[in-house]
């Protein structure tokens, strides 16, 4: 990510928090981790940012969904003027990009090809994050105690998990589908709160491991296609945190998107 700074009151350091509390909608993980975040340009009091992601053809819906998000985001910076974010290289940048100016919204940017606001995507993928985070806690658990059957699992309180990264995702993820984060509050509950009587818990884990799975293995694919369409672009990647992910392996992937532009 290049960084142009002239006289400003809004730092770097403050546009870049702002950017990591933008969370791409189908990875769950920040703009900023996945190295979507091309360049910031600082010029006194006004931010211009420009976005890229790892093909041309990525979901519309989710490139304006990443795009007004990192636009709101920096809005909202005490002391920040004018804001302007950009699409780079998507078949409907053109289209993204007028809509981001004119500040319209997802649907008075598509127009009728857009079916509803972006809320329902949003809460989608929100409860799919919040399933795969409750798996991951469980599976640690699990690990950690092998005399606890998997059926037991749905007894387990918050209260039981270890502190540290994965119990944090997940009592953000909790909270941002207005679940419950008290000590005793079950862990493994479905959407609204509520929990699987014991012949259901392990389908009910199964359900959320694959869903888990879906999202590492979509993050790392677009991670390493990313890597692909821009040379470098590895070094602005943060690392995952099973530590997977290399810095950068760009030739490891022979795969070239074609672009398609409008």
């Amino acid at each position: 990510m290049t960084v142009l700074t002239h006289l400003r009151t809004v730092s770097g350091a403050d546009v870049r928090r702002a950017l990591d509390t933008v969370i791409d909608p189908e990875l769950d993980e920040p703009v900023t981790d996945l190295g979507f975040v091309r360049s910031v340009d600082i010029t006194l009091r006004d931010v211009t940012v420009h976005l890229r992601l790892p093909t041309s053809f990525c979901s519309p819906n989710f490139a304006y969904l990443m795009a007004s998000d990192a636009k709101d985001a920096l809005s909202s910076l005490e002391g920040v003027g004018r804001v302007v974010v950009e699409l780079d290289d998507h078949h409907d940048s053109a289209l993204i990009n007028a809509g981001l100016a004119a500040d319209a919204g997802y649907v008075g940017t598509f127009g009728h090809e857009a079916e509803s606001s972006l809320e329902e995507l949003r809460m989608t993928f929100r409860r799919k994050a919040h399933t795969a985070a409750a798996e991951r806690v469980l599976t640690e658990l699990l690990r950690s105690t092998p005399t606890l059957p998997e059926t037991s699992v749905g007894t387990v309180r918050l209260r039981q998990l270890a502190p540290g990264r994965t119990t944090d995702a997940l009592l953000r993820r909790r909270e941002s589908l207005g679940l419950p984060n008290e000590p005793d509050a079950l862990v493994l509950v479905d959407h609204d709160g509520r929990g699987y009587p014991p012949d259901e818990v392990p389908m009910a884990l199964r359900r959320a491991r694959s869903t888990r799975i879906s999202i590492d293995g979509n993050a790392h694919f677009c991670r390493g296609l990313l890597r692909t369409r821009y040379e470098g672009s590895g070094a602005d990647q943060a690392p995952r945190p099973d530590g997977a992910e290399p810095a950068d392996h760009h030739r490891l992937i022979p795969l070239a998107p074609k672009e398609s532009h409008r």
